[in-house]
This record gives structure tokens, sequence and C-alpha cells, in this order.
């Protein structure tokens, strides 16, 4: 190989942290692959340039061989032109004492712009990752304003949760994480999101078994697990006064890595899309978190899984804070 096109990938709040903790692994060709030329383009708001040149400069002291071009900007025609990949990480950031709905009406502001520049400016084919919270909506209403850009490339991260739940159960078991498969995150990247650990399988030691047998305490994985899953950010903040940046980071790499090559045979991952017509009595119009397999760039729905009760509640209950998040933000979309 060695003489690929370069592809030109788009990170937001590209001064932030979450980037500074993402922007080597894109750069070193964990994610688009070892011989694959990048075009890095850092995106983030005007008081944050003299910060970004920075980061240029670490990026180019890294000496990367297949990172051929930094380019800095808070234009969004520069940013978003010709795009291959747009990892949307920046977002208005909850201040103290602020309400919910302000919170969504600064975001529907920002993602429609974002939206409205990939529809103009970049590739067709582009695949937009939406990190930003509040992610699911913020991805729809990016995707709502970018109509010629299909609604399947568009997807927003649950895969933190997804390697936070995996994680747990591997500690739990006392496995290493890679010993833990088919985990599910369902529904809303919020503290409603369901862990969903009745289709999981375990390699424990050697012996294929489900989650629920290699976990042995059903009241755990129907409990503790699952609040300790939906609030680990909130842990994270408290222990280190700052968001979680590198584990967001690493799976942000793990969420692109899986779409630009697919995920394993008989693996499926998490990840918010937009939901149509799927066999799970989710409402349609929603980016709502689904286990997927992906092939050739595109994703598809795992079917037929077998849902009983306390699952359904749960999905629900997360499908109804969507709903409402999405009638809230397209209200603002209108005015």
């Amino acid at each position: 190989m060695g003489h690929a096109e370069p592809i030109r990938v788009l990170v937001t709040g590209a001064a932030g942290q979450i980037a500074y903790s993402l922007l080597y692994s894109i750069a070193k060709g964990d994610v688009f692959g070892k011989d694959q030329p990048i075009i890095l383009v850092l995106l983030d708001i005007t008081p944050m340039l003299p910060v970004l040149d920075g980061v240029v400069m670490e990026l180019q002291d890294c000496a990367l061989p297949l990172l051929r071009e930094v380019i800095p900007t808070d234009k969004v025609e520069v940013g978003f032109k010709d795009l291959d990949a747009a990892i949307l990480v920046g977002s208005m950031p909850r201040k103290e004492g602020m309400e919910r709905k302000d919170l969504l009406k600064a975001n529907v502001a920002i993602f429609k712009t974002q939206g409205e520049a990939l529809e103009k400016y970049a590739k067709k084919t582009v695949k937009v990752l939406v990190v930003g919270n509040p992610a699911n909506t913020n991805c729809l209403i990016a995707s709502k304003s970018a109509p010629s850009i299909p609604k399947e490339n568009f997807s927003c991260l649950t895969r933190l949760d997804h390697n936070r739940a995996r994680s747990q159960v591997a500690i739990r078991v006392g496995v290493p994480s890679d010993s833990v498969k088919n985990v599910i995150i369902w529904g809303n990247h919020s503290s409603t999101q369901y862990p969903d650990v009745h289709h999981a399988i375990v390699n424990n030691h050697g012996k294929e078994m489900s989650g629920f047998d290699a976990v042995n305490d059903e009241s755990w994985l129907k409990g503790d697990f699952i609040t300790t899953v939906q609030q680990r950010g909130a842990a994270v903040i408290k222990a280190r006064k700052l968001s979680s940046a590198m584990s967001a980071a690493k799976a942000i790499c793990d969420h692109m890595r899986d779409i630009w090559f697919g995920t394993p045979d008989g693996e499926w991952v998490s990840m918010g899309i937009y939901s149509t017509g799927n066999s799970y009595g989710v409402p349609d119009d929603l980016m709502y978190s689904f286990p997927v397999m992906i092939k050739n760039k595109t994703w598809k729905v795992v079917d037929g899984l077998s849902i009983n009760d306390f699952s359904r509640g749960k999905m629900d209950g997360t499908a109804a804070e969507l709903v409402e998040e999405r009638d809230t933000a397209l209200t603002f979309l209108g005015a």
C-alpha cells in the first residue's frame, strides 16, 4: 500500500480534553488503519484558536508518518470540506444551575449549524459520530439538518457505556475484558440507558457460558451493575474533578474502527443509530442505542433477541426520555 490517498478526518471541540486524548490515536493509525494517511482537521471556537495552535505543535512533534496535514480552524467551510469522517466532540457543556431545556436549546443551535455544514461541504459518504451531549438528540438534529446524507451515516457514542458494562462483568467474574462479549446498551446515552447482559457470553477460564451464569448474582446484574454503568460518568467527575476523557477517547476509537473495518464474527457492539422499523418496538425517528453488527462500513441491527419484561420496561423508559428530548429539540429547530 503506502500510496493510499489521504482521508480527511474532522474532530470538533479539538482544543478540549477528550480531543487531547483522541488525536494521537487517530494520527498514529489506530482507527483508520496502519497504512491510511490522514489529513486531520481541527475545529473549535475562535477563543480556543491559540490553544489549538499548541495542539498542532504537539501533533507535529509526534513525528507521525501517516499524518500528512493538520488544519486548525474556527470556520465551518474549512472544517467540513470534503470530509470522509467527522467526530463531533464539541458541544455546550452543562453549567451549574442550568436547566436541561436551555442546554438542549444551545446544542440544537450548534448541531443544526454543523448538520448544515455537513450538507453543504462534506462528502455524501461521510461517516459522522456525535459525542457531544446530549449525544443522541444532537445526532438526530445534525442528521435532520443534512437531508442528503443518508441517516445510516450518522451515529452517536454509546461505546463508552458498552465498554464500561463489559469491563464491570469481566472484573466481577475475574476474567480479562475480551473474555466478555455481546453486552448491549439500549437507548439514550444518559442515566436512563439500559445496560443489558441477558445475551452476553463469557469465556470463563476456557468455558463459554452466559453472562448471568458466569456472574451468578442476579440481584447485582439487575441492580448495582446497572446503576454503576449508568452513573459511571458522574463517578469519574466526582473523583477526578474532570470528565472521563481517556476512556471516552478510547471508545471513540473503538466505534470508528469498527465502522471502518467491521465487527468480529459473532460479535456485536452498541451504538446510537437511527431507529426505523426495528423488531424491538422502539419508536421511529430517534437516535437510539442498539446492538449492531458492521460489515462494509454498514451497520445492521441484531434482530430477534428475546426481550423479557424486565428488559422491556427499561427499554421503554429510555425511549420515553428520548421522545421527550426529541420533541423539545424539534420545537427549537422549528423556531
